[in-house]
């Protein structure tokens, strides 16, 4: 005798195969996402906020003229530190930096971008007399929220007006030190370590380095103590010599 549910099997098959239009399917809770469920590319980029800092991984970026020969070279870390009740931190990765930017005969710019516009880093070159410098820093990020019902926020700032990062035509300015940059109230950019050059690379290279004012003091700072450290001893040294022989000559008397 056939069971129940086999008979209710083949009443199914038969039926798919009589009447077009009827299909088998099976019951299943798992649903496909929508096209508009899928997170999006910027989404998937955007930045997290830390609450603790972290050395910030190093980058080479590169931007090259109509002719396809370096004239921007840059390498960074760079941090973002946004100010919102307290201060948070977020990191630059440069594997997911796209490159972008122009030279002119005296204006430059190298862009830095992550997917979806989500954070920039912009920097404009100018040259005068032989000299490249910063002029005019832009920076923007726009992070997930940092806690469950907060707001989406953007911060962005610039410093314009300026001569940063100084160095000759053919020269490269370069500093270990952390070079931090107050673009807005709520957001600041730590650039460390850094060396750059505009304008003019040969063969893509850096040129003869130009130590920031950080890096000559902590430098020449530890010289100058020590060199005075070596003068009060031989002063103290002569002094009791010669105070010894003051002594003997007395004695001979």
């Amino acid at each position: 005798m056939m069971q129940r549910g086999q008979t209710g099997g083949w009443f199914l098959f038969l039926l798919t195969a009589v009447i077009p239009g009827v299909h088998l399917q099976r019951h299943s809770s798992v649903q496909p996402a929508s096209e508009s469920e899928l997170p999006s590319e910027a989404q998937i980029h955007q930045p997290v906020l830390q609450p603790s800092e972290a050395v910030p991984p190093i980058g080479t970026y590169v931007v090259t003229n109509l002719v396809g020969k370096p004239c921007i070279k840059a390498t960074m870390g760079a941090e973002y530190i946004v100010t919102e009740k307290k201060t948070w931190y977020f990191n630059l990765d440069p594997s997911r930096v796209r490159t972008s930017g122009f030279c002119g005969e005296g204006a430059a710019a190298l862009s830095l971008t992550l997917p979806g516009d989500a954070a920039s880093l912009q920097f404009t070159f100018r040259k005068e007399n032989n000299i490249f410098y910063v002029d005019k820093l832009t920076a923007h990020v726009s992070p997930l929220p940092v806690c469950q019902g907060c707001a989406n926020k953007s911060y962005s700032g610039s410093l314009a007006h300026e001569k940063l990062f100084a160095a000759g035509n053919g020269q490269s300015f370069k500093c270990q030190s952390e070079q931090l940059l107050w673009t807005s109230p709520e957001l600041r950019i730590k650039l460390v370590p850094l060396q750059m050059q505009a304008f003019t690379l040969p063969n893509g290279q850096y040129g003869i380095e130009v130590e920031c004012q950080h890096d000559f003091t902590k430098r020449v700072i530890p010289i100058i103590v020590g060199a005075i450290v070596v003068g009060l001893i031989l002063i103290a040294v002569l002094t009791s010599l010669f105070i010894k022989d003051r002594r003997g000559g007395y004695t001979r008397l």
